[in-house]
């Protein structure tokens, strides 16, 4: 079935995402495990959560900063499928009833309701582990190769621990019904959502052997882009519609998370957002016919809030 087009996207971006998702998608169909392989219950889950929809955001921006960075051939879709696999990883851990007990994601039940909360734990380990494996490959072609490859293993796997995701994660939990500073709630949104789209520009910029320059600035984008996105999240947390989020509205309310809104408001965070934005769109000058992709990304990542 054709997927209709989101109209927040300008046409020109939504046929590059559209065509370097499928791209993704193939790779990860292909590296995924066989369902009817042993251990079947993992593996089914597995490709459950990752193979379940969504707009591979981590992937385009990865490819979009390896074209824009002159980067040719397919070796940016295994990387991609590699921000899936960790994305996902994120995602099935962070819906487990130990943390925020989600029961539903983009729309269907979360892997530990589908499946059950052991089989979702080891499915999430699964595909960190999947992911790394992803990435080293690519390394054993020529020694210029190994080199990027190792830079790239090293900013994921920096991202993943204690001073990203799983750093932001913990501080997240530890501030639920508790008051928190705007240093505290930007500290959790940095490190968790922001650190691995930011590291997806990265990433992609590595592996086309990006200059200096163009690293620096790429990765200011990145992160500030990964910023707003999470800042936008907060907001749609509390304005859209159940059926919009595909899980339940006003969770981070009602579990009281450290929020833009619950610490500025919601006109204040959707400032924040649209400065976020800006800022980001700032770095990108310079990308030649690439620049108004990374523009208009951004532009609908602050749309998705209103």
């Amino acid at each position: 079935m054709k997927k209709s087009r989101d109209k927040a996207i300008p046409v020109f971006l939504d046929r590059f995402m559209k065509r370097e998702g499928r791209k993704v998608e193939s790779v990860l169909e292909e590296i995924l495990p066989d369902s009817r392989k042993r251990p079947a219950s993992v593996h089914r889950a597995m490709r459950y959560a990752v193979l379940g929809g969504g707009k591979r955001i981590r992937p385009v921006l990865a490819a979009l900063a390896f074209r824009a960075c002159g980067g040719r051939g397919a070796a940016i879709y295994r990387v991609g499928a590699a921000l899936e696999l960790i994305h996902n990883f994120t995602l099935i851990h962070d819906d487990l009833p130990c943390m925020d007990d989600d029961k539903l994601r983009r729309g269907e039940p979360t892997v530990h309701v589908a499946f059950d909360e052991a089989t979702a734990l080891l499915a999430g380990d699964a595909l960190l582990s999947l992911a790394f494996e992803v990435l080293a490959s690519l390394g054993t072609r020529d020694s210029s190769s190994g080199l990027r490859t190792s830079r790239m293993i090293h900013e994921i796997a920096h991202v993943a621990g204690t001073m990203g995701i799983v750093g932001g994660q913990v501080l997240d939990m530890e501030s639920e019904g508790k008051r928190v500073s705007l240093s505290t709630v930007t500290y959790i949104h940095t490190h968790k959502t922001g650190a691995l789209i930011g590291c997806s520009v990265r990433l992609g910029a590595l592996l086309a052997g990006a200059r200096k320059k163009q690293l620096e600035a790429l990765s200011a984008y990145g992160n500030r882009l990964g910023f707003a996105f999470q800042v936008v999240d907060d907001i749609r947390d509390l304005k859209a519609t159940s059926r919009e989020l595909g899980k339940a509205r006003a969770r981070d309310k009602e579990r009281q998370k450290a929020t833009f809104p619950l610490v500025l408001g919601l006109e204040k965070s959707l400032k924040k957002a649209h400065s976020l934005v800006e800022e980001a769109k700032s770095e990108v000058r310079g990308f030649g016919k690439y620049e108004k992709h990374f523009c208009a990304l951004a532009d609908y990542v602050v749309r998705r809030a209103t």
